[in-house]
């Protein structure tokens, strides 16, 4: 059998793991080196994006006319429609009880505080928030063990998924269920987390969901529903999805179909933006209406748009003074941009760093050290969060925060008046806490504290409280826990940017700049630091803010930031997708990865199939490989001398073959030995007998051939006429016509369904199956190892010719490796065979085969070389 790296596609494991060597430990990312990167695993499948133009898939497209196309367009709004009142019904349900927990937690620790403040019991209000506290994350841990793929964000699973990675059980309907579950927990926990993120992950699993009408989770909820079923269609909807996700976290409709293109979606068409925009619409205005409803009873009103809320950003009246920016504040937006993109890198040189120690030392124990951890961080949080505002917060005059020049602004059209958030733990009377103002409030409210509240914290209490929230955010992400990392980091950089303001007013007597303009750049500078968007996070502040004059210092603070965080290291989510090892495609290459060419990267080990193929033949195929498509070829054995006679090109081409002549000849004998296995005592027999090579039949007419069978334009070649000793050069070099490209879950399925003919019968005779019919085991075929196969004959020959696709996209071997990548990347291709100038298969190029590490080692090669 092949080894994993000769793949036709993105492979599963090999399983022989006492055997693999440190390379190939390396590339699976099991290397144990503290300094070692991890290179893209091979054991994550791809997607089909790119659509399959078959015999069944035209009868669909002849049976179709306007009126029907009309019909499924208007399906699709239906659909994206519902997904996205459905990622809004979500998002309300995540908010919802993440403030009746909140509220009850806060209630309870803040009434004993009062109490024990004057008793002298202050231990026992942090046992009574340590047992809050302990109990949410506990059960977050609990559920991220039921569905491991629930864990952090989603937003890394979301973006290789769209990049046409398949990453396991990232869209199941348990996923959205443990996850959303979850991320109430988490926050509730008083976790340094966010519940904004996952609820992009949450709006893709709903997209990819919903327009299936079936789930394996509830297998016996099904509808006969057999349209949208295929991962090009999946893709647009999960695109959806996360846009609407994005749409209900922040109330940002335009952003989250920028997001969805910008950071998610590889592929994009005109098409998909508009539907993608009503998704998000449809989104907001359901969350919209029902918050409103719920918090304000006024149904039908409007006033909260988002999970996130930033307020209106406004001067006091009584101040002439005050501008929200000026021309003069640019420069220090550009700085704080620096300092944000510092920050930023330095956040996700510690977490990465933090993530390879949890790979190395908890996620190799039992799943009960990963639950231990998360109660670890649970116990320190809490513990300072209670100390720091007890020993650490400064107790301020209460007039300060409402009588202090432009700052007491009554906010009623934002989740809370500002000013009722005031905590005054461990103070006198007529004083607070500035501390515990942060701290022992919702992360919404706190942000809305640094937007909008002028004097209220001392530059020594943002700076602590700053330092903390670095720290424990950043031990926070990657835990086992549903968490996300937009409201730390935007609480984190508002508490950067009061600072600086701060300082500006203190050091240099700047009283006319406005602190809440500060604090929104900063928390753009980090935010933009950490994760690395522009477009999408601009257009999603400034909607946010509902203040289009912040757009152009919000654009040029994350372009800076941008570009100093990349030149130390990569945003936080391409981190983590690289510590999975998920080949993800970049948007293109390196200018010099233009020395290579498509022969220098391609697979050139083949294992193909013939148009008409013995069944035992198959079976021996998609047991001792681990391919997912397989190149359909004939061989020209009428025309193989005067291919072979001195033709230059032919022979140019030999050295694409020489690689592959041992696993050619050798295909055979493995196949034969896993034949044994096959439940028909006859092909049992008959692998144990030595089966003489049939002589080649006479030379037929093609033309008379494709008149009188309609279905076999093909020579009946069988595979069971494989390479021996006693071949010559001519013939193991023979060559083999590229006709197509069939995959491997084609294949099961006609096996599956005894799709084949006898040899006594014209292929004309075998069965045919419909779109619906090869689709309808989507999205989990079953496995060719599990199928039973005894009521076959293995005598029987298919006929692959109708089911594969005829006209894949193709290159020759002199193409620069720059084409290969855009044409591999923006058509959505899986595999893309290389075809030389006389129609011969002589390699393939799959995902792997196009990550930066594997042309990177190509590229040494090809110096070496010269």
């Amino acid at each position: 059998m092949a080894r994993c790296g000769a793949g036709l596609c993105c492979c599963c494991c090999c399983g022989e793991r006492e055997s693999r060597t440190p390379e190939e430990l390396t590339i699976l990312g099991e290397t144990h080196e503290e300094e070692d990167e991890i290179l893209p695993r091979k054991d994550y499948e791809s997607l089909d994006y790119d659509r399959c133009i078959n015999d069944p898939y035209l009868e669909i497209l002849e049976s179709m006319d306007n009126k029907k196309a009309q019909r499924y367009e208007a399906v699709k709004w239906v659909l994206v429609f519902a997904i996205g009142v459905c990622t809004g019904l979500v998002g309300l349900f995540v908010d919802f009880f993440v403030r009746l927990f909140t509220q009850l937690k806060f209630q309870v620790v803040q009434s004993s505080v009062e109490e024990c403040t004057e008793k002298g019991c202050l231990a026992l209000s942090l046992l009574e928030l340590l047992g809050f506290n302990l109990t949410f994350v506990f059960l977050a841990s609990l559920l991220v063990l039921i569905q491991p793929v629930a864990a952090g964000s989603g937003i890394p699973e979301i973006k290789c998924y769209l990049n046409g990675v398949k990453v396991p059980g990232v869209v199941r309907l348990r996923t959205v269920v443990c996850k959303a579950t979850g991320v109430l927990f988490s926050v509730a926990g008083g976790l340094f987390v966010g519940k904004e993120g996952p609820m992009i992950h949450s709006g893709a699993v709903v997209g990819a969901g919903l327009p299936q009408f079936q789930s394996i989770s509830l297998r016996k909820i099904q509808f006969n529903f057999p349209y949208f079923r295929s991962d090009r269609d999946k893709r647009d909807f999960v695109s959806a999805g996360a846009a609407a996700g994005v749409a209900a976290a922040f109330g940002a409709p335009i952003g989250g179909t920028l997001f969805s293109l910008e950071e998610g979606s590889s592929f994009w068409n005109q098409g998909l933006t508009w539907k993608v925009l009503f998704c998000s619409m449809a989104a907001t205005f359901t969350l919209n209406f029902f918050r409103s409803g719920i918090q304000f009873g006024s149904w039908g009103s409007f006033q909260l748009p988002g999970l996130l809320n930033f307020g209106e950003f406004k001067c006091s009246e009584s101040d002439k003074k005050c501008h929200l920016w000026t021309a003069v504040d640019l420069g220090f937006f550009i700085l704080m941009g620096i300092v944000g993109g510092l920050l930023g890198a330095t956040f996700n040189c510690l977490n990465k760093r933090l993530a390879k120690y949890r790979m190395r030392n908890v996620h190799p124990k039992p799943k009960l050290v990963r639950v231990l951890e998360s109660l670890l961080v649970s116990l320190t949080t809490t513990v300072m969060v209670f100390v720091a505002s007890m020993v650490l917060g400064e107790c301020r005059q209460m007039s300060s925060s409402r009588h202090s020049g432009n700052d007491s602004l009554s906010l009623q059209d934002v989740s809370e008046d500002v000013n009722s958030s005031i905590k005054t733990f461990f103070c006198p009377n007529e004083t607070y806490n500035d501390m515990a103002t942060l701290f022992f409030n919702p992360q919404e409210s706190a942000i809305l504290q640094l937007f909008h509240q002028d004097g209220t914290f001392s530059p020594v209490t943002l700076s602590l409280f700053f330092l903390l929230y670095f720290l424990l955010s950043c031990w926070t992400y990657g835990i086992s826990v549903p968490s996300g990392l937009f409201v730390p980091s935007l609480l984190c950089g508002a508490a950067f940017g009061r600072l600086v303001a701060n300082l500006l007013k203190s050091y240099m007597g700047l009283d006319h700049i406005y602190s809440g303009t500060f604090a929104l750049i900063g928390a753009a500078a980090f935010l933009g630091g950490v994760v690395r968007m522009t477009i999408s996070l601009t257009v999603i502040l400034i909607e946010s803010t509902n203040e289009i004059t912040y757009g152009l210092p919000i654009m040029i603070t994350l372009m800076v930031a941008k570009w100093t965080g990349d030149f130390f290291n990569k945003g936080i989510y391409d981190i983590h997708v690289n510590l999975r090892g998920v080949p993800l495609l970049e948007w293109e290459t390196e200018v010099e990865m233009d020395k290579l060419r498509a022969s220098d990267i391609m697979e050139p080990n083949l294992t193909y199939v013939y148009p008409h193929t013995r069944i035992q033949s198959l079976v021996s195929i998609l047991r001792t490989t681990v391919h997912h498509a397989f190149p359909v070829v004939t061989e020209n054995r009428g025309n193989e001398r005067e291919f072979m006679k001195g033709n230059q090109l032919i022979s140019n081409n030999i050295k694409f073959k020489k690689s592959s002549i041992l696993t050619r000849a050798g295909e055979q004998r493995k196949r034969s030995q896993s034949m044994k296995s096959y439940p028909s005592s006859e092909l049992r027999n008959m692998c144990d007998e030595h089966i003489a090579t049939e002589e080649p039949p006479e030379k037929e007419d093609l033309l008379q051939q494709m008149l009188e069978r309609r279905y076999t334009p093909y020579p009946s070649l069988y595979p069971d006429q494989s390479p021996s000793e006693e071949w010559t050069m001519e013939e193991r070099f023979r060559p083999l016509t590229f006709h197509g490209l069939i995959l491997r879950s084609q294949l099961v399925t006609l096996l599956d369904r005894g799709v084949c003919y006898s040899e006594s019968q014209s292929s004309a005779s075998q069965p045919r199956l419909s779109h619906a019919e090869m689709s309808e085991d989507y999205p989990r075929y079953p496995d060719i190892h599990d199928l039973d196969l005894t009521l076959l004959n293995p005598r029987m020959i298919v006929d692959v010719t109708p089911y594969m696709n005829p006209s894949p996209f193709t290159v020759s071997p002199n193409t620069h490796v720059s084409q290969v990548f855009n044409l591999f990347r923006t058509m959505g291709l899986r595999h893309l065979p290389v075809v030389n100038a006389v129609g011969e298969v002589v390699g393939i190029i799959t995902r792997h085969n196009l990550t930066h590490e594997f042309l990177q080692a190509r590229l040494r090669q090809h110096y070496q070389t010269i």
